[in-house]
């Protein structure tokens, strides 16, 4: 867990790797394809009745503003020693967790930034720092619900 005033995002080496590999694509092809889109476009003629251009425009501001966006992240974030937190057996990035909630329901959750449960979520936030056997409370949209750790590991 981030400590002191450290406020970046906690990614995982594969999810760090997993966003630079994103970023690379965005940067390289996908802006290329962009200006290529945006040149053909340019050649049809009157720019202020060419669709293609305006939604090449758009598509080309989105892909910018993605781009800005995984710099950020990727400027901030803090790639944790996943081997130092599965000693701990608390609850990390990274860290798959089994639950067994008051209703009985069994439930399995990674928490990821990247194609997980975000450590932002309800339920990330109520499992961070939590270790085998703690009993948590989960303040979600549909309504608050309790559970139990029934396991830490890391996920594979």
């Amino acid at each position: 867990m981030a400590s002191g005033g450290e406020s970046g995002e906690q990614l995982t080496r594969a999810e760090h790797e997993h966003l630079q590999a994103e970023l690379a694509e965005l940067e390289g092809p996908k802006r290329q394809a962009v200006v290529e889109a945006i040149a053909v476009a340019r050649g049809h003629g009157d720019l202020s009745e060419n669709f293609e251009y305006h939604a090449a425009k758009n598509e080309q501001g989105l892909l910018e503003r993605r781009i800005t966006i995984l710099r950020h992240r990727l400027q901030h974030a803090r790639v944790i020693d996943e081997e130092e937190v599965a000693a701990s057996g608390v609850v990390t990035v990274g860290s798959k967790v089994a639950l067994e909630r008051d209703d009985g329901e069994r439930m399995e959750v990674e928490i990821s930034s990247v194609g997980g449960v975000s450590p932002d979520s309800p339920v990330g936030q109520a499992l961070l720092g939590r270790a085998e056997g703690d009993e948590i409370e989960v303040a979600a949209p549909r309504g608050t619900w309790r559970a139990r750790v029934v396991s830490v590991g890391r996920a594979s």
